[in-house]
């Protein structure tokens, strides 16, 4: 026997393995929970917020102190990615923070002793250039808060937005963020922390003294606001401003009590209702924290963490489908809970993604059991294969997706490419905020994940023919933005390796063939970064540089991702593609760093997300594609 084929016993036996142990984890509901792990930075603020308003569960904040000791690593930092180099300033001074106010590490412990001493060796704390550090800096009083914050006008909410700049131009994620944040600097709002760290500033002056530089292209947006601003009537904008700012926030509170249902949002508003004399025991703010709370979820090193989002619709939708893949009937109850579950969580009311795209009826779907307002693309396509093979024969399930496919076609942008959240909100513009990561967050632009996953979809599960508009101007996006290398850079995962297989299947599903000579480009991109043991494993230092750095291990899921793009544009398998199934059925298996490697991507050099679902997810998705499609 040739030792690269693949046993057909031996790969359906992996199969079946994987699928009784999805099935055996399903909740009564229907749903997956599975943590969505996003290092230790929610776990900080959360003890610092506790702390603030008096919360009395000790247990609960003696837990997250533990989580975040767990992660110290032993030169005193703490790392976003296993391969970080020189570990991470933010994270490290965010926790340095939540320790001494938990109250359970003290300023002598030597895990303090360390923590500042790498600090001091990275500069100390004004060399950090995260923004939401900066902001816990500010409001823990321990610096101003940052010029690029504090000197955005609040008046920038009032204006239309038929002008260049205006709020909504903003992407939805950044808008929730910088509200808060906004509020907190207008106030000058700090609370007293019980352990100043003056002695990590480089010198006594620089604690007010330092601010950002601003970039001609900052100061010209600035310039932009002003114009808007001044073009309002009206001797009291500031006050009408901010009562809007206030609004703002409390429209957008989800039943749970969090905004927009992401934890660091939620996190920031209840700051700010502080600052705007909130008493701590409000209803808004104890509803906001028992919505937090609720966010639990026992990470990969058995410790108690606080999830930014919990990923459940995400989630189950996924592995309703991967397990259908995997030839388990439609009729299977797993499936049928699955999929009752995902109908009953369409969203059937308009929220901020309908100011750009006013005239289109809602029907998307959103990441979180608690998101009711604020749908995306992925999660829509991800929810419409789930229950493709019920919309076939039932009538409801057939109106939830004729109603989901109007709207992913609806959101399709100017350019042929799909956003993740909001159409057009594109403007180069608010990238010249002198923040950090402005450039990631503060707009929502097609992306080649996004567009090739939408075109998989389209491609395998709708009535469009491959000649249609949309489908076309979508192949068009993502030729016109592939990588030199052959390459595609994918914006919510990590990172080429994720692009480019999201690009790849999405164009064999719209009829683009390995003769194609950027596909050819691609599949030889993909075999060349093949790891020795037939995997394939991308760092999060990719999304940092902007090119695909190796990790020099295998990850389940990137591995899965690479070979399922292969599997799509080859009739046969190939010798590459052997060895990584085989690796594949491996790490199934494999307990290492590697297995719980975040893959999630979220904001670059600041936020990553291991999601505990895809070491399953993805290997059962491409092992389920190479037996029906080889075997």
């Amino acid at each position: 026997m040739n030792p690269e084929q693949v046993r057909e016993f031996d790969l359906k036996a992996d199969i079946n393995q994987l699928t009784r142990f999805l099935i055996q984890q399903q909740q009564a509901d229907g749903t997956w929970r599975f943590c969505f792990e996003n290092g230790t930075i929610i776990d900080a603020y959360m003890i610092i917020l506790l702390r603030t308003l008096h919360y009395e569960d000790e247990a609960f904040i003696q837990q997250l102190h533990q989580r975040i000791i767990k992660e110290q690593l032993p030169n005193g930092c703490w790392k976003l990615y296993e391969d970080e180099e020189d570990g991470n300033l933010a994270a490290t001074i965010d926790n340095l923070q939540a320790l001494l106010f938990s109250g359970y590490s003290q300023l002598n412990d030597d895990s303090i002793l360390k923590a500042k001493q790498f600090i001091r060796s990275r500069g100390g704390i004004t060399n950090t250039k995260g923004l939401l550090c900066k902001a816990m800096l500010a409001i823990t009083g321990q610096q101003r808060w940052p010029k690029a914050i504090s000197s955005i006008p609040m008046e920038m909410l009032l204006l239309p937005t038929y002008l260049p700049i205006n709020f909504f131009e903003f992407s939805g994620y950044s808008r929730v963020h910088l509200i808060p944040m906004l509020i907190m600097a207008k106030q000058d709002f700090h609370i007293q922390s019980p352990y100043p760290l003056d002695d990590l500033f480089v010198s006594p002056s620089t604690r007010y003294e330092a601010e950002e530089f601003e970039s001609a292209s900052y100061q010209q947006m600035q310039e932009r606001i002003e114009e808007g601003r001044n073009r309002l009537l009206g001797s009291s904008l500031n006050d009408i401003a901010s009562e809007k700012a206030v609004q703002f926030m409390l429209d957008r509170i989800e039943d749970d009590g969090t905004l927009y249902s992401y934890a660091s949002s939620t996190i920031l508003m209840v700051f700010s209702l502080l600052a705007l004399g909130y008493d701590r025991q409000h209803p808004t703010i104890k509803k906001a924290i028992e919505g937090l709370i609720q966010m639990r979820c026992y990470s990969s090193s058995h410790t108690v963490t606080i999830q930014n989002s919990p990923s459940t619709i995400w989630d189950t939708a996924l592995l309703s489908y991967a397990l259908q893949q995997a030839n388990v009937k439609a009729s299977h109850p797993a499936i049928l809970k699955a999929n009752s579950y995902i109908v009953n969580m369409q969203q059937h009311k308009k929220g901020d993604w309908s100011v750009h795209n006013e005239g289109a009826a809602p029907g998307g779907w959103g990441f979180s059991e608690s998101n009711t307002i604020n749908p995306d693309i992925d999660d829509t396509t991800a929810a419409l294969r789930a229950i493709y093979s019920m919309s076939q024969e039932n009538e409801s399930y057939k109106e939830a997706s004729v109603l989901g496919l109007n709207w992913v076609l609806s959101m399709q942008n100017s350019d042929g490419g799909w956003p993740a959240f909001e159409k057009n909100v594109d403007n180069k513009m608010v990238t010249w905020l002198a923040l950090d990561g402005a450039k990631a967050a503060a707009i929502d632009p097609s992306t080649a994940d996004l567009t090739g996953r939408t075109l998989e979809y389209l491609g395998h599960y709708s009535k469009l023919k491959h000649d249609n508009h949309h489908i076309q101007r979508g192949i068009r996006w993502l030729m016109n933005n592939q990588e030199a290398d052959g390459s595609w850079y994918g914006k919510w995962g990590i990172c080429y390796i994720y692009g480019t297989w999201a690009a790849l299947t999405g164009l064999s599903a719209v009829g683009i063939t390995s003769s194609d000579k950027q596909v050819q480009k691609a599949i030889e991109w993909l075999y060349s970064i093949q790891n020795r043991d037939g995997g394939w494993g991308e760092s999060c230092t990719s999304d940092r540089r902007m090119q695909y750095t190796p990790l020099h291990h295998s990850t389940p899921s990137q591995t899965a991702w690479a070979l399922d793009a292969l599997i799509a544009m080859h009739d046969r398998p190939t010798s590459a593609i052997n060895r990584g199934i085989k690796r594949l059925m491996a790490l199934i298996n494999e307990n290492g760093w590697p297995t719980i490697y975040p893959t999630g991507a979220g904001l670059p050099g600041n936020f990553y997300v291991h999601y505990h679902s895809y070491r399953y997810i993805y290997p059962l998705l491409a092992l389920s594609h190479y037996y029906e499609k080889y075997v």
